[in-house]
């Protein structure tokens, strides 16, 4: 799958049906859970009523009263040992709690278990083959056996501590029976004796009633309700309604997504075919935002780094023609030299231009190695004045005619010193580089001199000269620039020696710019970057 929303998608949908999966053994796990505390609820207040009732007879009675309630419950009931029934430890601990266990054995069909005498360890169960039904007639004849022995107007009290103490899992109270909820022919019954079963008013549970005989009292028991486990089928909408709704999402969240990287891909189809001028709009803040600006900047230094390769290419071949076309002549002259005196001077000449055939060699590898990435610097200590003092004493005799001197310089406020962090070996061609530049284009004069602050240290060459034009001065460190008219091709040079400077200053996190000498007139070119590397 090659669309980014598709493999989201299907990576969400293979999630969601795994959690589907699990969902649904969850949901039939607590379906089971909800059954069991559904029976128990229903049986725990009838038999803790017989277990209570049986619990002072000794065993001969409660043998004959088991086998009395079973046949008029329709519910068989024995006595049985703790030892003799499986159960396993959760479910012996209820017992020990004074609940009722239910194990279901059927559909509708279950056989419950009451702690009778724990220091005898016997249990009352029963098997039940309608839990609701019979358990509702059986609870019915109990507590009418129950509130029989009490006098009539004291036998709602009694109801409401044995509702109680033996915590039923449905309400209990007694009405009369013209205020019971009845038709006439279920009154009948009631009157009679018979034990009436009536829906309630939403038809989704049942009431039972019961008369007292001897009193106007109806015993009504509910209401009681059918339990209902939760349908798989829902969980299956539930997930298909999710799956949509999350479809939906990721759609309307991955689409813009994905046509944002459509153009990325275009833009970078369009500058493998030649269009180096391709960009991609630069929208938001987000990954995609930051990919398309770093990949703008990546192609705005491709196309500057191939714009720089065809003008070096260029200013090569123009810079070499000149000195290749001397050597020529210098060896055709040799040739017909009349003497040692004129060969000598031809093979000068020839030899100057050599060195000058090397220098640009020199210049063109520097400045492409500056250009291809960050050198390895070695930043370490380096006193500025003794750099200055050493690059006046190397150049200063290649031109006797102009004075090189040391400029009005201040050192660090902290007592250090003109002490920098630099890359020595580089520092050292930047500055030579500007010092000799400026040695060619002045009358006169060149001076150097420095500032050391507390964050950052400033270097400035001035001279005497004629100066470079303010319109020139943000291209005058463009590679294999020569300006035409105060800095002239006579004053030689090959138009890097400025570029180098920009490059090496740039590797410190500094910065170099060009303005005009307030004291001597001419160029003052100045150097400023961090007093520290970081």
């Amino acid at each position: 799958m090659n669309s980014i929303f598709l493999r989201i998608y299907g990576g969400m949908l293979a999630v969601l049906v795994l959690v589907a999966l699990l969902g649904v053994g969850a949901l039939q796990l607590l379906n089971e859970v909800r059954a069991d505390q559904y029976r128990e609820r229903l049986a725990q207040g009838t038999f803790r009523l017989m277990a209570d009732n049986l619990a002072p007879m000794v065993d001969v009675e409660r043998r004959r009263a088991v086998a009395v309630w079973g046949r008029l419950l329709g519910i068989p009931l024995q006595i049985q040992a703790v030892a003799e029934v499986t159960l396993d430890g959760g479910a012996r601990n209820r017992l020990k709690r004074g609940q009722v266990v239910v194990q279901q054995t059927g559909p509708h069909a279950a056989r419950v278990y009451s702690l009778l005498d724990d220091k005898q360890g016997l249990l009352l169960t029963g098997e039940v083959q309608q839990v609701s039904e019979q358990l509702a007639r059986a609870t019915a004849f109990l507590l009418i056996d129950e509130l029989v022995r009490y006098p009539w107007d004291e036998q709602p009290r009694r109801l409401a501590e044995l509702k109680q103490a033996k915590q039923f899992g449905f309400d209990l109270r007694l009405v009369r029976l013209d205020q019971a909820d009845l038709d006439p022919d279920q009154r009948r019954r009631v009157d009679e004796g018979d034990t009436v079963m009536a829906l309630g008013r939403g038809g989704d549970s049942i009431h039972v009633f019961s008369g007292i005989v001897d009193t106007d009292w109806v015993l009504e028991i509910g209401p009681l309700y059918q339990m209902n486990p939760y349908p798989p089928q829902l969980l299956v909408l539930i997930g298909a309604l999710g799956l949509s709704l999350i479809g939906l999402m990721v759609y309307l969240l991955v689409r813009p997504l994905e046509q944002r990287l459509s153009g990325l891909e275009g833009a970078a189809t369009r500058i493998a075919s030649g269009r180096l001028d391709a960009r991609v709009p630069t929208r938001g803040t987000d990954s995609v935002g930051r990919l398309a600006a770093a990949f703008n900047a990546m192609a705005e230094h491709l196309q500057r780094s191939l714009s720089i390769q065809r003008e070096m290419v260029r200013a090569v071949s123009h810079e070499l023609r000149t000195p290749v076309a001397r050597l020529r002549f210098g060896l055709e002259m040799i040739g017909d030299a009349e003497n040692e005196t004129a060969r000598r001077k031809y093979m000068d000449g020839m030899d100057s231009d050599i060195q000058d055939l090397d220098k640009l060699v020199d210049e063109m590898l520097t400045y492409a190695r500056l250009e291809q990435g960050a050198p390895a610097l070695n930043f370490q200590q380096v006193d500025l004045g003794k750099l200055i003092d050493q690059v006046i004493d190397e150049l200063a005799p290649l031109r006797p005619g102009v004075r090189v001197e040391r400029g009005p310089s201040r050192d660090a406020p902290d007592g250090s010193g003109a002490c920098v962090e630099a890359e020595l070996r580089y520092l050292h061609r930047a500055l030579q580089n500007l010092v000799s530049n400026a040695m060619r284009h002045a009358e006169t004069r060149v001076r150097v001199s420095y500032q050391v602050g507390q964050q950052r240290c400033r270097l400035d060459i001035e001279d005497d000269g004629p100066g470079v034009p303010e319109d020139a001065w943000e291209h005058i460190f463009t590679p294999f620039l020569r300006l035409d008219d105060s800095r002239t091709r006579a004053s030689g040079g090959h138009g890097l020696g400025l570029s180098i400077v920009r490059r090496i200053i740039y590797w410190h996190a500094g910065r170099a710019q060009i303005s005009r000498s307030a004291s001597l007139g001419g160029a003052c070119f100045t150097l400023i970057w961090p007093r520290k590397q970081e």
